[in-house]
C-alpha cells in the first residue's frame, strides 16, 4: 500500500511540476485569392510562352485558339455530325509532353470510351472533342489549366504540363 501511494504521489507530483508552456505553432501563412489568382496568371503566362515556342517549331500546324487557351488543329477532316456532350465516343489518342517524351497512347487495335462531358478526362480535350466529327484527327495543345493542372495525374503527367494531344475521334455513338 506505501508503494502505491509513493508511485501515485511521486507521478502526480512530476505531473504538476512540470512547466505549463504552450507549444508555439507556426505562424499562418498569409494567402488570399489575389494570391492565387497571381500564381494562376503566372502559371498561365508560362504557359502561353512555352506553347508559343513549341508552335514556332511546326510551322505547317495550323492552330485555332479558343477562349480556355485550347489549341486545335483539325487535320484530318471528314465533316459530318460533331461529337456533343452526353454523347459516347470511341477515340484513339497519343499523349506527349512539349518536349516530345510519350506519356500514354492507345495501343494500334485499342480504343479509348468514354462519355463526352460526363468522366474524368481532361477538361481541354472535352472542349477539343466538341470540334471533331466522326472519324477526323486533330492535334490539341492543352495548357495545365485545363489540363492535369497542379498535381499531374499521379502518374505520368507531371504537375503543370502543357499536352499535345494527337486525337482521332473513330466513332460517335
Amino acid at each position: 500500500m506505501v508503494k502505491r501511494f509513493i508511485l501515485f504521489s511521486s507521478f502526480f507530483g512530476l505531473l504538476f511540476s512540470c512547466e505549463d508552456k504552450a507549444k508555439e505553432l507556426p505562424p499562418e501563412p498569409e494567402w488570399s485569392v489575389e494570391h492565387s489568382t497571381k500564381m494562376n496568371e503566372q502559371f498561365t503566362r508560362e504557359d502561353e510562352i512555352n506553347i508559343r515556342l513549341y508552335l514556332s517549331r511546326r510551322e505547317n500546324w495550323e492552330m485555332k485558339s479558343t477562349g480556355s487557351g485550347l489549341r486545335y488543329w483539325i487535320y484530318e477532316d471528314k465533316e459530318g455530325p460533331t461529337a456533343e456532350a452526353g454523347d459516347k465516343v470511341d477515340v484513339k489518342f497519343e499523349i506527349k509532353m512539349l518536349n516530345d517524351s510519350l506519356l500514354y497512347k492507345t495501343e494500334d487495335k485499342e480504343l479509348s470510351t468514354f462519355k463526352v462531358d460526363k468522366s474524368d478526362i481532361e477538361t481541354g480535350v472535352m472542349e477539343g472533342i466538341k470540334y471533331l466529327s466522326e472519324g477526323d484527327k486533330a492535334k490539341l495543345i492543352i495548357p495545365s489549366h485545363i489540363g492535369h493542372g497542379l498535381l499531374g495525374d499521379f502518374k505520368k503527367i507531371p504537375p503543370l504540363q502543357v499536352l499535345v494531344v494527337d486525337l482521332e475521334l473513330v466513332k460517335i455513338y
